[in-house]
């Protein structure tokens, strides 16, 4: 497990500094990004579905429309056109139109499908759990996508991927050789309380040692950067969790085993996914 959990990280760490570089060349439309985001959010998407039992699945259909629909709804604002008006700059407007579009979809599919002997609160969960895929996996992420055009977007976006990842990998190694006390024994009973600390420790590291790399405009240059490592990688650790929580209430170990060494797509991005917004805060 150890060996396909480092011959799969390498894979997927080439492939994020890939994105990062080969993006460079075709600014500001990243399509590199734009791809990945794609592919890994309708993959996660369709992970999340299947966890869900038969008779409790929302619309496949709507859940895929509003996350791809969020997702490319990121981009409009940031085309070099000038046939954009000035108020359509602002590609929040672009997701809250997705979002929108996605809530009155799911009440309208509900409405045609709704019968009399229909379980109690099948309506309302199946319009709950709509809002919910397409919000983790389409809204979340747009603030990782968002961090791609600031001036300096590349050290941005390298520090939201990875620092959850150096968390997340620094948690592991050090919850297996020091690991001691439980730390969520419900949710995650292998994490531990010296597993988190190692992760948030990594995560300042990998903070600083990016921020030296590919400097971005954080507040309080090195010292930020800390700053940026401990709350990005705390929320990376809650993003796992979180995680955790659909997994265990879906009687479900990993989210798929599309990924070795990981599980499903849903187990590689749920921490950079929780941390997007956090990371996003820390450039307004």
């Amino acid at each position: 497990m150890l060996r396909t959990r480092l011959w799969m990280g390498t894979i997927l760490i080439l492939l994020g500094v890939a994105m990062l570089v080969f993006d460079q060349n075709f600014a500001p439309y990243y399509p590199f990004l734009l791809m990945l985001m794609v592919v890994l959010c309708l993959a996660g998407c369709f992970e999340f579905l299947h966890m869900l039992p038969q008779d409790r699945r929302p619309p496949a259909w709507l859940c895929y429309f509003g996350v791809l629909g969020i997702i490319l709804a990121n981009w409009p604002a940031h085309l070099p056109t000038e046939s954009i008006d000035v108020h359509f700059r602002d590609p929040w407007r672009w997701i809250a139109a997705v979002l929108a579009a996605t809530m009155l979809g799911a009440l309208l599919t509900a409405m045609a499908h709704y019968r009399d002997d229909d379980p109690i609160g099948k309506s309302a969960n199946q319009i709950g759990l709509t809002l919910l895929i397409v919000l983790y996996l389409g809204f979340l992420p747009s603030f990782l996508a968002q961090l791609r055009w600031l001036p300096s977007g590349v050290g941005a976006v390298a520090l939201t991927i990875f620092v959850p990842k150096c968390c997340d990998s620094g948690a592991y190694f050090t919850g297996r050789l020091l690991g001691r006390h439980k730390m969520t024994p419900v949710l995650s009973p292998k994490k531990t309380w010296e597993g988190f600390a190692g992760g948030i420790a990594a995560g300042i590291f990998g903070a600083w040692a990016i921020h030296r790399a590919a400097p971005s405009p954080l507040p309080g240059d090195d010292l930020g950067a800390l700053g940026f490592g401990l709350t990005v990688g705390i929320a990376g650790v809650l993003g796992d969790l979180a995680e955790s929580l659909l997994k265990r209430d879906s009687r479900r170990k990993d989210a798929s085993q599309v990924m070795p060494g990981f599980g499903g797509v849903l187990d590689v991005i749920d921490s950079i996914v929780f941390a997007a917004p956090v990371a996003y805060c820390w450039y307004m």
